[in-house]
């Protein structure tokens, strides 16, 4: 099981990342977001941060339905996110191991070229 504290460590030991004041988590390299506290909307209520969800960058259309499918114990999305390459994990779901992978995967998806996102370089 992780939790926000994790996902901190996680992204603040990849290299040029930069923490964005937040009432949760928000981490982006190179100016782009990698992955943050989901922003919880319900229509006619205030804005709700869950630190106990995390919103991660996935590339693509396809990769984000093959996670949504293939683990939704893990994985969801609202309509909000329709058409992003977003998707939401569930914190208390998984293991510290995979949510490295998955934070040190969105890093490398949205760090610049010249960042070396080709490999995990560690800060």
């Amino acid at each position: 099981m992780a939790d926000a504290a994790d996902v901190r460590r996680i992204a603040l030991e990849l290299a040029h990342v930069a923490e964005i004041p937040s009432d949760g988590f928000d981490f982006r390299v190179g100016g782009k977001g990698f992955v943050w506290s989901y922003p919880e909307r319900e229509p006619g209520r205030k804005r709700v941060i869950r630190t106990d969800v995390a919103v991660l960058f996935v590339g693509d259309e396809g990769e984000k339905q093959a996670l949504l499918k293939g683990e939704p114990e893990l994985f969801f999305t609202t309509p909000a996110y329709d058409g992003w390459p977003l998707v939401m994990l569930r914190l208390d779901a998984v293991d510290v191991e995979r949510l490295t992978e998955l934070v040190t995967d969105a890093w490398r998806m949205r760090a610049p070229d010249e960042l070396g996102s080709g490999s995990v370089e560690l800060s």
